[in-house]
């Protein structure tokens, strides 16, 4: 995707908060009186039909609810809601980050969930107001080829050392990425955000579209290193039916590096079956489909009493800074920053 093209879509989110009035307090999703078995209901979705779409069609046959579902990058989705405004024909969002679903939330589209809904998760990996709630974790790491790495980075400050000057991947218009440096902000200021990210345009990072490009880089010998989500080092195995010559690395515990952000689902204030927008979100919250995002996607799940993915440390091991998720959603300043270092 064009990178400007990118920017201009995002900004769009924040350009319409910023003209959007203090919404009054959403109705709440309760979906009484609504009938579920054998209605529609339309999902944006930011997450990939790769990720998603099995746990959709397992969903529909459950309940005989049909699914009309609009893929797309969940920055560019949070741009569609806040367009669409009162007339969106959405019933539930679902994004890849925390971030987005601030953005829709914060211009008054999304309804209040059910205590019973937030209640399912810890208080960390849902809204403080309780209009989303988050369905999978994802840990922030470095992949990295075993061979040439030898000497692992603790922290995202070593990466600024002359020696990775060519050798870091990064996807700097994806959500995850942004989220990450829009946490750094939050945890360090932003002048010190900015001075970090200054340091990391002068070792001239390679950039690229999406994450499972920078673990084929990796694998392919292109680059040494690349700052992504955990996952998808398994996504790309998999895609090869193969192992591959890239391993998981993660900062000392409490480095921004180790950011632990989530995918989420938030319900519209107007969704015409709201109820079944919240059956979809307890489906996705069942013991059964979080052990299937973990088995199947090597995703987190955000349940306590659901295990790791496997050959992964548990989120209490990683050591992730305290962030609040709920600010990821100031992307503005977070995109001019990376125009001003030149890294978008």
């Amino acid at each position: 995707m064009n990178l400007r093209k990118y920017f201009g879509l995002a900004t769009v989110v924040a350009l319409i908060l910023s003209l959007t009035a203090c919404a009054a307090d959403s109705d709440q999703a309760t979906g009484e009186g609504d009938s579920l078995s054998g209605t529609e209901l339309t999902v944006y979705s930011g997450r990939s039909e790769e990720f998603i779409g099995p746990f959709f069609a397992d969903f529909e046959a459950a309940t005989g609810i049909e699914l009309n579902v609009r893929y797309g990058d969940s920055a560019e989705l949070a741009a569609q809601l806040l367009e669409e405004g009162d007339n969106s024909p959405a019933d539930i969002f679902i994004s890849q980050d925390a971030g987005s679903l601030g953005a829709v939330a914060e211009a008054g589209m999304l309804a209040t969930l059910e205590s019973e809904v937030l209640s399912l998760v810890p208080a960390e990996y849902a809204a403080a107001s309780g209009n989303w709630v988050g369905i999978t974790g994802r840990a922030r790491v470095f992949a990295y080829d075993p061979i040439k790495v030898t000497e692992l980075p603790t922290s995202i400050d070593d990466l600024l050392d002359p020696k990775w000057d060519g050798k870091i991947g990064f996807a700097p218009t994806n959500a995850s990425f942004q989220g990450f440096v829009t946490a750094l902000r939050q945890l360090r200021g932003d002048v010190a955000a900015e001075a970090w990210l200054t340091g990391l345009a002068a070792n001239n990072p390679v950039p690229y579209e999406k994450n499972t490009m920078i673990v084929e880089a990796i694998n392919a010998g292109q680059i040494e290193i690349g700052l992504t989500n955990h996952y998808y080092v398994y996504t790309v195995a998999d895609g090869l039916g193969t192992e591959i010559n890239v391993k998981d690395g993660f900062f000392a515990a409490g480095d921004p590096g180790n950011l632990i952000n989530v995918s989420g689902a938030g319900v519209l204030n107007t969704a015409a079956n709201s109820a079944g927008a919240v059956e979809l979100i307890k489906f996705l919250l069942s013991d059964e489909s979080q052990n299937r995002f973990v088995t199947d996607t090597y995703e987190y799940s955000v349940l306590p009493n659901i295990p790791a993915p496997q050959d992964l440390p548990s989120f209490l091991e990683i050591g992730s800074p305290i962030v609040d998720l709920d600010a990821l959603k100031d992307v503005r300043k977070t995109q001019e920053m990376l125009i001003r270092a030149g890294l978008l």
